[in-house]
């Protein structure tokens, strides 16, 4: 059964975009084991992201946000529905995709620059060029002076810059990260997401973020997707009609505490449905024991 968000718009949101949308997820169905024990992670999804936009997707563990990512990565397959990008139906991995994951991923042998690099290599970009082009991204990131440092002389952070430069060099049509700053401190968390605000502000790059952080998401973005708890639908889109760029004093208005506030009284309720989840499975299973 396809499931219908609710969405709640700003005063502005009225006039949005109305070009076609570079992504198109359309009625996603994952169900993972067979029969009456099968059990449904994502269920009829659906929404569109336009050039440039920037959505983030938050819910509760175990709403099933990160299957919906690799299943739109094309790292899951055997899926109901289908994702499009401009317009065209899309299968298995696709070179419109760029994936920035939680797991910071750089190669320990090669420097920053050759990290951010690697991309460009592997198309056949001659060394003089790939390197040039690479600067520029490794200059987006904020790590210039860093060139020829390997990732164990670095912070946690900064080489989750590495990964985020490396996958822009390869100029995707779409960036999806999904979680990349939760393994981060606070501090951290803050200071790259002010990074990414940069770089979406320089580039219009089309992103999708996946995130359990209210203030991350509201921060970022234009829309932000509110998904239910098992099985993962989407309850609610808020359109977040707040200035860019999005300094502190954006961040710190009560127009900004307020999307919090009701991004999290959505939240609250789909967490509490997975923690008394959680709990009547284990009274269960103490009880077989």
């Amino acid at each position: 059964m396809h499931a219908h968000a609710d969405v709640v718009k700003s005063p502005s949101s009225e006039g949005a975009k109305t070009d076609a949308p570079v992504l198109s997820v359309i009625d996603i169905v994952k169900r993972f084991g067979d029969g009456a024990d099968a059990l449904v992670a994502v269920d009829g999804v659906s929404f569109d992201v336009s050039e440039g936009e920037f959505v983030s997707i938050i819910g509760p563990s175990g709403c099933g946000k990160s299957t919906l990512f690799n299943i739109i990565g094309g790292l899951v397959a055997d899926y109901g529905g289908h994702v499009a990008v401009d317009g065209a139906s899309v299968a298995g991995t696709h070179a419109a995709f760029g994936m920035v994951f939680q797991d910071e991923s750089a190669f320990p042998w090669r420097t920053v620059i050759d990290n951010v690099a690697f991309p460009l290599e592997l198309a056949g970009v001659g060394k003089r060029e790939r390197h040039d082009r690479a600067r520029r991204f490794v200059s987006m990131v904020g790590l210039d002076g860093f060139e020829r440092r390997y990732p164990a002389e670095l912070s946690g952070g900064m080489r989750q810059r590495i990964a985020i430069a490396r996958t822009l060099a390869s100029q995707p049509r779409i960036l999806l990260m999904d979680e990349p700053f939760a393994a981060l401190d606070e501090q951290t968390r803050l200071l790259l997401g002010d990074k990414v605000l940069q770089i979406h502000q320089q580039l219009r790059q089309t992103t999708l973020l996946i995130t359990h952080n209210i203030t991350e998401a509201v921060q970022l973005s234009d829309r932000v997707i509110v998904m239910t708890y098992r099985p993962g639908r989407l309850k609610r889109t808020f359109d977040i009609d707040l200035p860019r760029p999005r300094t502190s004093a954006v961040v710190g208005s009560d127009a900004f505490g307020h999307y919090v506030a009701q991004i999290w009284n959505d939240l609250r309720e789909e967490a509490s449905r997975g923690m008394g989840d959680d709990e009547s499975r284990r009274v269960g299973e103490a009880g077989r024991s």
